[in-house]
């Protein structure tokens, strides 16, 4: 297989945004957001998907973190999408159940080629940290529709927040991750009857 890296950047009014990505990698993360919670989030994601990311965003932060957090999902999920390159020879589907104390949450993709979320959390709390909660959907969705991946996200318990987005973001890692692995019984074929993704 192929290396598997990209580098995307967003340049908008109101972000400028460079993702850096190793499908391959170690879990290592380089991240500065301004939204030190979406980077203990992304740290997630990196280690538990064994994905090398290099990120640097500046948004209009003065405003809110929505333009911030929402672009470096359309960002992150177009670099996923370059990097991820045909889908030949890999098992198109992942799955993950990851629990944190009391909460329990669940996250499966199918790299589809068609996007779609469908997201069912209600979070406990309005913000963590200086983030509302609500941006979590924007992220996803601005992923989703850049990577062209079908993503179901459930958390299935619990009553601390933190720990709810914890959960769905070390599962989301670990879902990307399975679902990217090269197959050896696939041995280089499509994982299609359509022949192509």
């Amino acid at each position: 297989m192929s290396e598997r890296t990209a580098t995307v950047t967003r340049d908008t009014k109101e972000t400028q945004i460079t993702v850096t990505m190793n499908l391959d990698g170690e879990g290592r993360l380089t991240c500065e957001t301004g939204v030190p919670f979406l980077d203990h989030m992304l740290d997630q994601v990196a280690r538990h998907g064994l994905i090398d990311l290099d990120i640097k965003a500046v948004g209009d932060l003065h405003i809110d973190a929505h333009h911030t957090v929402e672009d470096l999902g359309i960002t992150l999920g177009q670099a996923f999408d370059q990097a991820i390159g045909d889908k030949r020879g890999i098992y198109r589907y992942g799955h993950a159940y990851v629990p944190l104390d009391e909460a329990l949450s669940r996250v499966v993709v199918d790299f589809s080629g068609r996007p779609g979320l469908f997201m069912d959390v209600e979070f406990t709390r309005a913000t963590l940290g200086q983030m509302d909660t609500q941006l979590f959907w924007e992220f996803f969705q601005g992923f989703v529709n850049h990577a062209r991946v079908t993503l179901h996200i459930d958390n299935l318990k619990g009553f601390n927040a933190h720990h709810q987005a914890e959960t769905i973001f070390k599962a989301f890692g670990r879902a990307l991750r399975m679902a990217a692995a090269e197959d050896p019984r696939m041995a280089g074929r499509m994982p299609s009857t359509k022949g192509s993704l």
